[in-house]
């Protein structure tokens, strides 16, 4: 997964070891993203325009990158894009990012300054989908993955209209872009159980996906460049979390936390309460074996 050797300037300055945090849909990639965005002379980005549209645009057509150094360029530029700091940077950010800055809506200005910023990150959703492309392109970069029970994933991603959008006939296309690890298909026994499986067994194939991925990076990634979080001990012990985050980073990480709208729906097994036993027992049908491999019995 190497690259070769490159020079990234934003700001005036030159992009080192950035930041990546990535995982399923709803596993707390937020959460840890807004820690890194609060911790002093991080410059943490959460779904700015250019990159959405580049990693959607890999994650739905894999096959537009699959083997094209091209890729590598498109990715690099996007961020080059995203980290810019000017006056009305933040006017186009998502909701979640300008949160995360403590910016009031309709406010203008950065989210962060130029003085003291000495790394960069960021922690879009569904940025896992160009994990091995962000190596390529950026062959210092940290990746933090988080993994949290996929009982809670499914049950977060039943509730989010923007999730479940991407399930709409009209825009699944497994069958032009086959394997589709947008959608968790790899084999022919998965695009048979995306036609089967119920909507909560349909978000399983994505979980698995992402759960699959984090164990080919474990193995591709030296430990110095790859950190994993289990979602669990981060609402736990959000002071131990930032322990390992700052260790990691080698910069002081503020401690995630979750937005208060979503308190009551974070804790562990919350699942247990939001899930069907239909829906249940499609997900153990489809990840059973992830959830017990990762302990989640």
């Amino acid at each position: 997964m190497s690259s070769s050797r490159y020079i990234l300037i934003v700001n005036s300055r030159k992009v080192t070891r950035p930041v990546f945090v990535i995982g399923a849909p709803h596993s707390g990639v937020a959460e840890v993203g807004m820690a890194l965005k609060l911790s002093p002379g991080f410059h943490v980005t959460i779904g700015q325009t250019a990159v959405l549209q580049a990693v959607h645009a890999f994650a739905r057509r894999p096959s537009l990158y699959r083997g094209r150094a091209a890729a590598v360029s498109v990715i690099r530029d996007a961020f080059a894009q995203a980290w810019q700091i000017t006056a009305t940077s933040c006017v186009q950010c998502t909701p979640a990012c300008r949160s995360a800055a403590g910016l009031a809506p309709g406010e203008i200005g950065p989210c962060a300054e130029e003085w003291g910023l000495a790394r960069y990150g960021d922690a879009t959703p569904d940025l896992s989908y160009c994990a091995e492309e962000l190596i390529q392109a950026f062959p210092d970069a940290q990746l933090v993955q988080v993994v949290r029970d996929g009982r809670d994933v499914v049950a977060e991603m039943l509730d989010d209209p923007v999730v479940m959008a991407w399930y709409r006939p009209s825009v699944v296309n497994v069958d032009t872009e086959f394997p589709n690890p947008f959608y968790g298909v790899e084999d022919e026994a998965d695009r048979s159980a995306l036609d089967w499986a119920s909507s909560a067994g349909k978000c399983a194939l994505r979980w698995r996906w992402s759960v699959r991925l984090a164990a080919r990076l474990r193995q591709a990634i030296p430990d110095g460049q790859l950190k994993t979080l289990r979602y669990e001990d981060v609402v736990r012990s959000p002071g131990g979390a930032a322990a390992a985050l700052s260790e990691f980073t080698g910069v002081k990480v503020a401690a995630p936390v979750a937005p208060a709208n979503r308190k009551s729906r974070s804790e562990a097994s919350s699942w247990r309460r939001r899930l069907t036993m239909s829906e249940v027992a499609d997900i153990e049908k489809i990840a059973g074996e992830e959830l017990r491999r990762l302990g989640y019995s």
